[in-house]
């Protein structure tokens, strides 16, 4: 199956353009406060270019977004093994996970939106089941991009999807995010070991580096944070699963703001701790760490070993379904 990119814009000039590469977002291009335009996300110059790099840039991640202690689960009974692709763990669906799949498009209309699919079958990556799944992006013309998610399975199987964009609301020139302001709806995180993994406990963010509830400099706290930030924080709901605000960014310089809304339990943020150098991007830039920052809606690491966790076993009588929106503006 071929490559091909995917163009969405709005009459507010925002232009969004997408991969059936790991039905990846490939640019983000948002006007700052002067009206200018610039790309506000990290990405490959070609689709072809996504299979040359490993920090799933921009990309759809299933079946299991973020990590499973030990690449192991029991679900009925029965122990699955999957690939241990991060360390001793599985990570963001393992060696083949969905950031590396060809999706299928099935809509690409002038309503602004686009939908891709994919099915992941029975055995894939170890996972249980044929799982069958569909995200749509749609522009509005509320400068939103609002993902839909939706999945389902002919057998009980772990799902936990998300989408791997790294922003940096400076612009493509712009060195880091450290200069960023974030508030995070947030007042628990789950802290982890140094492989990623969640101990089970869920702590208050207050008088801890984890503690983003109001405004906060990116990089006033980030020394105090082991390795950086890369953990999942447990939203505020008024009802579960319902839509609300999670976070809000803000670049100074700028004027760009983001916020993000969604139905999900939790959302990890991650501050590219891992870019090193070896990536090479869009107009031929490098990309170091903390070049870009993730706001990855999902439900907990490691949720198939946390009975306490949120439940993230689809059942065949259920549906998978998440919403997440991306609001862009300038103050």
């Amino acid at each position: 199956m071929s490559l091909h990119t995917f163009t969405l814009t709005n009459q507010q000039g925002i232009q969004i353009i997408f991969t059936n590469y790991g039905g990846a977002i490939i640019s983000i291009k948002t006007p700052d406060k002067n009206g200018d335009l610039d790309d506000i996300v990290l990405g490959m110059e070609t689709p072809a270019d996504y299979r040359q790099q490993n920090a799933h840039l921009g990309a759809l991640i299933g079946r299991y977004a973020n990590r499973i202690a030990k690449g192991k689960f029991s679900l009925n009974g029965q122990t699955y093994s999957l690939a241990t692709n991060d360390g001793a763990n599985h990570l963001h669906g393992g060696n083949e996970g969905f950031d590396k799949k060809i999706w299928d498009v099935v809509h690409h209309s002038d309503e602004n939106q686009l939908t891709f699919t994919y099915t992941s079958l029975n055995g894939e990556e170890g996972y249980p089941g044929n799982l069958d799944v569909m995200v749509s992006y749609a522009l509005t013309e509320d400068n939103e991009l609002v993902i839909t998610y939706s999945a389902s399975s002919d057998q009980p199987t772990p799902v936990n999807l998300t989408n791997h964009s790294y922003f940096n609301l400076a612009g493509k020139q712009a060195a880091n995010i450290l200069d960023h302001d974030i508030c995070l709806r947030a007042d628990y995180f789950l802290p982890v070991d140094k492989g990623g993994i969640p101990s089970g406990e869920i702590k208050p963010v207050a008088d801890t580096p984890m503690n983003l509830t109001s405004m906060t400099r990116i990089g006033s706290s980030i020394g105090e944070v082991p390795g950086g930030y890369d953990h999942n924080y447990v939203l505020e709901k008024d009802q579960p699963h319902s839509l609300g605000l999670a976070a809000s960014v803000h670049e100074p310089t700028t004027g760009r703001t983001l916020k993000m809304l969604t139905t999900e339990p939790g959302v990890q943020f991650y501050t590219g701790n891992f870019l090193d150098g070896s990536i090479t991007g869009r107009g031929g830039r490098v990309y170091h760490k903390h070049a870009g920052f993730c706001l990855e809606a999902q439900h907990y690491p490691d949720s198939p070993n946390h009975p306490k966790f949120p439940n993230t076993i689809l059942s065949p009588e259920d549906t998978y379904r998440q919403v997440t929106i991306y609001r862009f503006g300038v103050e």
